[in-house]
């Protein structure tokens, strides 16, 4: 795992859906204003599985576990799935978040264990209080710039990496075609403001696939 460390953080917590969506409005105003923008989220949206490293089949199993997972912390509890930040690519699972107590801790990564075809899970959760609504909407933000930046260095390939950002910490998951894309994600990554620490998760596209492993 690749870590580099500024300082320790914190993320938002239940009033994540009111902020989701207040951004949510205020990208979509953003993209009107911005012909770029719109092609690039079409095109993205079009074409993502047949560009990402892994294949396709993986790419559909790892859409069916992250709805799995998802539907079983909602069932579990709202104001968990609310606080739960998740990335799935082969199988492999990150979730991160900020949650009250460590019986949320381990009950959220229990039932992600519940779920076929889990191969590893990575274990982001911190136990700590949220900073509300500005927080996750710095958060949203950080996320956003990073994964714009990455869609237009034409030396990534941008499709192969997710990112989640907790209190001001970026966590990457995907596949690098090699150590020196992987460095430029990373260097992206430290230069977008209120960013702490980055987190990779991110393996070489030359290094053995992931098995499948038991809990």
């Amino acid at each position: 795992m690749y870590e580099v460390k500024k300082e320790n953080a914190r993320r938002p917590g239940a009033a994540r859906m009111l902020a989701g969506g207040i951004l949510a409005l205020g990208a979509l105003a953003l993209g009107a204003c911005d012909p770029v923008s719109l092609g690039v989220g079409a095109a993205a949206t079009g074409g993502v599985v047949l560009a990402q490293e892994r294949p396709a089949k993986e790419a559909v199993s790892d859409t069916a576990i992250r709805l799995s997972i998802n539907d079983l912390w909602l069932k579990e509890d709202l104001d968990l799935y609310q606080r739960l930040g998740l990335s799935v690519n082969e199988g492999r699972v990150l979730v991160t978040g900020l949650v009250p107590s460590q019986e949320d801790r381990l009950t959220a990564i229990r039932l992600v264990w519940q779920v076929d075809g889990v191969r590893e899970v990575i274990n982001e959760i911190e136990v700590a209080e949220s900073e509300g609504i500005s927080g996750y909407a710095r958060d949203v933000w950080i996320s956003t710039q990073l994964r714009s930046r990455l869609t237009f260095d034409t030396s990534i390939r941008a499709v192969n990496y997710s990112v989640e950002t907790v209190g001001g910490t970026i966590y990457l998951m995907g596949i690098a075609q090699d150590q020196a894309e992987l460095d430029r994600v990373i260097g992206h990554a430290r230069q977008i403001p209120y960013v702490r620490r980055v987190v990779s998760h991110v393996r070489m596209k030359d290094d053995p696939a992931p098995v499948a492993a038991s809990a």
